[in-house]
């Protein structure tokens, strides 16, 4: 009976042992994932069961964020994993990742026939308004309660689609809402199946960056295209196909074919034509009929070097099919999204110089001048030709970039000394220091911020206060104070060695070091504080770091003892100025009046010349901020600095 009874135990015993199965690539990459943090994160969470539930949770969460795909019975289901997952990920197993694979697959399925089903009958049919089932939480308990769910979000989609529409009547409008509507959901939903990789590679992708995103809120999991488009936006190499779009009422257009782009190449793109359709390889097609911008530009990040079809229709209503692979794009003369400065001339000249990211050549860092803050430097060099009497860096809504690019940036206005301190796992903390002496500018220094200054912004804002070299003004800063590093999964590598990131594996952005200003004090979770505060415009809802759930909480260190401050800077009177504003009325909307005009520099009319395009959207940036109170504010505060510039 011995010999009948061994062989049923190796049967169960087997699909549970390590060596018996080669482990899935996303096992891997999860168990590489939990050793890369517990080797190299600044502060590594214990990898358990709390752990797990939260992993748990922050997974189908982001699969079904509205909760109507997962049935109550799925749950079920799924719920022997929650505090199992660490166990999961540590034998490199796939048992819970399958089971939602193939739950999701089938919800998303019938999903699909349910838009059909919904948008079959006007909306009055079958939907009211009710705020409490937009707002419910719990998981629908039968494919009945999915498509009351699903009837629900489609209702209020149309009703603000519609309420666009006042002036036209119901039944002329609701039917083609209607369908507005069902293509976007059904788009959302089969572009689940139809991207590159299909479905399985959509999940996996989502499992890892829920494992990451337990850490911090920093941390990610990237797959290649990820972490090139992640570069890509802070100034490495990008991607494209080279088309510019626009979005009007009936669809996304081609606005402009960049001269030598492979779209360019192909002879078949033209201004007006309109988008249709794109099929990644070996996928089914998407419908982009109507599709909004936003749409149709994640459709495209999807891939950076897949090949798409795609389908267009021409001016004179006939259709062209073309395939497409991206390429690198060019450098180009002016980049809006680049540092950019201009002169406000009124009762004094004032330089301004936007940064919108501390943007770095992140694949040729060695001898490279190709970062932020050598932009900056060279802008400033231009502005002093026009005598300019200050200077204001505009940080808001710069979610931050390259450490080493802001510690640069901060070189520029202090002549030398520590500008910050990080420190590691280890807790041995580092000086952060300029190693270029010497400054590019030292009058008057505004810095304006917002709740959206986050990160490298938080770190030179920290510094010129520290030092008394710049007013900050502005709103609080977001409140991140710690740094990232994109790594490829290998516990191998060292930090400090100059791991080569050129291969085509996954990659985790892993926070390795908090941050500390030179007085010991941290930014994390409480933000920067303005010297001059300015009122936070009507109706904004600013979420900060401290909101995050899994945000790293604020330490101190000991300040740097070779931090000497410069004299401290007058600040009561530049309150003053901001005060006087407030009273008049004028950060209300449509009682602001510029009191100075905005040029650029001389060098530029030659590019803006070539490029009509480019001229219109630079004109209108240009309008938007000599209308901006706050600017106004600035201005008004950098012209009193240049009059009392210290106690």
């Amino acid at each position: 009976m011995k010999l009948l009874v061994f062989p049923v135990c190796l049967l169960v015993w087997l699909p549970f042992a390590p060596m018996a199965q080669t482990p899935r690539p996303v096992a891997v990459s999860a168990f590489m994932i939990t050793r890369m943090a517990e080797k190299y994160h600044a502060a590594p969470r214990p990898f358990d069961g709390a752990f797990s539930r939260a992993f748990f949770e922050q997974f189908l969460h982001g699969l079904d964020a509205e909760h109507f795909l997962f049935l109550r019975g799925d749950l079920i289901r799924l719920e022997p994993f929650r505090l199992q997952l660490d166990q999961q990920v540590r034998a490199e197993r796939t048992d819970f990742l399958d089971l939602v694979t193939g739950i999701y697959r089938e919800r998303i399925r019938q999903a699909d026939s349910l838009v059909t089903l919904i948008s079959d009958v006007p909306m009055k049919q079958h939907y009211t308004y009710k705020g409490d089932a937009l707002e419910d939480t719990s998981a629908p308990l039968n494919l009945v309660g999915m498509r009351s769910k699903l009837a629900a979000l489609m209702g209020e989609a149309e009703m603000a689609y519609l309420q666009r529409d006042l002036d036209s009547g119901w039944n002329d409008t609701e039917p083609k809402e209607r369908r507005r509507v069902r293509d976007m959901v059904r788009r959302n939903i089969r572009g689940l199946t139809q991207g590159p990789g299909g479905l399985s590679a959509m999940l996996d992708l989502s499992y890892c960056n829920a494992l990451a995103s337990c850490y911090d809120p920093h941390t990610e999991f990237f797959s290649s295209t990820l972490k090139e488009q992640f570069e890509g936006e802070l100034g490495g190499k990008r991607f494209v196909f080279g088309f510019a779009m626009k979005e009007q009422a009936n669809g996304v257009f081609i606005d402009r074919v960049q001269a030598g782009s492979p779209a360019f190449r192909t002879g078949v793109f033209s201004k007006g034509d309109q988008l249709t359709a794109i099929q990644w390889a070996g996928k089914e097609p998407i419908d982009l009929t109507d599709a909004t911008l936003e749409e149709v530009n994640t459709i495209l990040e999807a891939s950076n070097h897949d090949e798409a079809t795609f389908t267009i229709k021409k001016a004179d209503g006939s259709t062209r099919q073309v395939s497409l692979s991206k390429e690198e794009a060019p450098e180009e003369g002016l980049e809006l999204d680049k540092v950019k400065g201009w002169v406000l001339k009124g009762v004094q000249n004032i330089g301004y110089i936007s940064l919108p990211a501390f943007y770095t050549d992140w694949d040729s860092r060695e001898g490279a001048d190709k970062g932020c803050a050598e932009d900056v430097a060279k802008e400033i060099l231009e502005l002093k030709k026009e005598n300019i009497q200050g200077l204001i860096l505009d940080l808001r809504y710069n979610g931050g970039g390259s450490l080493e690019e802001a510690i640069d940036l901060a070189g520029l206005f202090i002549d030398a000394g520590p500008l910050a301190q990080s420190k590691d796992q280890d807790g041995k903390p580092v000086v952060l220091r300029d190693v270029n002496r010497g400054t590019v500018f030292d009058g008057p220094l505004l810095l304006l911020v917002n709740g959206y200054s986050a990160s490298a912004s938080e770190v030179i804002a920290g510094s010129l206060q520290d030092y008394n070299r710049a007013i900050i003004i502005g709103t609080p800063t977001y409140g991140k104070a710690t740094a990232q590093v994109i790594l490829p999964l290998d516990t191998n590598i060292d930090l400090n060695g100059g791991a080569s990131l050129q291969n085509s594996g996954n990659f985790i952005k892993l926070t390795v070091s908090r941050l500390y200003r030179v007085t010991g004090a941290s930014v994390q979770a409480l933000g920067v504080q303005p010297d001059v505060v300015l009122p936070a415009p009507a109706g904004a809802i600013e979420h900060r770091e401290a909101d995050e759930p899994r945000a790293l909480l604020n330490s101190t260190i000991a300040p740097n003892k070779y931090y000497r401050p410069y004299p401290p800077l007058a600040k009561a009177p530049l309150q003053a100025v901001v005060a006087a504003m407030e009273s008049a009325g004028l950060f209300k909307p449509g009682t602001h009046s510029s009191t100075f005009v905005m040029t650029g520099p001389k060098d530029e009319q030659k590019w803006l010349e070539a490029d009509l395009v480019l001229k219109t959207t630079t004109d209108q940036i240009r309008q938007a901020l000599q209308g901006d109170p706050y600017m106004e504010a600035a201005y008004r505060v950098a012209c009193q600095m240049h009059k009392s510039p210290t106690e």
